[in-house]
């Protein structure tokens, strides 16, 4: 059973995040955050296994209860944070902090519901739709980049996979792109995180821009 916290600062929204989740058979929701203090307290408490996060909340932010809940020793619980465009900047600023990924708020109920089970598995879920859009208003072109590990340690089809990474491509698009099996993405997907020392695809993602293998406005080909 996977078991979720809800934090949104909107009782309605949480009552309908709730009634889709009734409906799987996995999953129960095991408390109600209204806004991030709440939520990092309810997770540091509860230990659920899934946050689904609103990023816009009074008092504290789904920014700082990420970061809140990831220093203050919540174990396995992973954040999965929910947002629309006009929020792009406050989820990139999540993600660094460590949330395992995000979603649109107009996600279909199923595609909520296989989400929260990637995430709960320790994967990472970045929306397609949303991954480049998101980086190039926050990490806009010839911007400073943070110190990282060199790409220089990837061989040219594994630096190949991470720029598809960038794009929000899953791994079965990376396979029909590029003409290999799925199982060989995997592969190559693994070797790219553990030689760059990531967590995820989210920090893949976000490693691509800031090392600049992928450069914010550059043409998808």
């Amino acid at each position: 059973m996977i078991r979720v916290l809800l934090a949104d600062d909107q009782a309605l929204v949480r009552t309908g995040f709730r009634l889709i989740l009734t409906q799987a058979p996995d999953m129960a929701v095991v408390g109600e955050a209204a806004d991030g203090e709440q939520a990092a307290a309810m997770a540091l408490e509860l230990r659920p296994d899934v946050v689904l996060m609103d990023v816009r909340m009074p008092s504290v932010d789904g920014v700082e209860a990420t970061r809140l809940i990831r220093a203050g020793g919540a174990g396995p619980t992973r954040v999965l944070i929910l947002t629309t465009f006009d929020l792009d900047e406050y989820v990139y600023a999540a993600l660094r902090a460590g949330a395992g990924g995000f979603l649109l708020k107009d996600t279909l109920a199923a595609d909520l519901l296989s989400a929260i089970r990637v995430v709960a598995a320790g994967d990472a879920v970045v929306a397609p739709s949303a991954t480049r859009r998101l980086l190039e208003r926050y990490v806009p072109a010839g911007a400073p980049r943070a110190a990282v590990t060199d790409p220089g340690v990837l061989t040219e089809r594994e630096r190949e996979v991470l720029t598809h990474i960038a794009r929000g491509l899953s791994n079965a698009e990376i396979a029909d792109r590029l003409h290999l099996s799925e199982g060989t993405v995997k592969t190559h997907v693994s070797r790219v995180l553990a030689k760059l020392n990531l967590r995820d695809r989210v920090q893949a993602v976000v490693y691509a821009y800031e090392s600049g293998v992928v450069r914010a406005g550059a043409a998808d080909h």
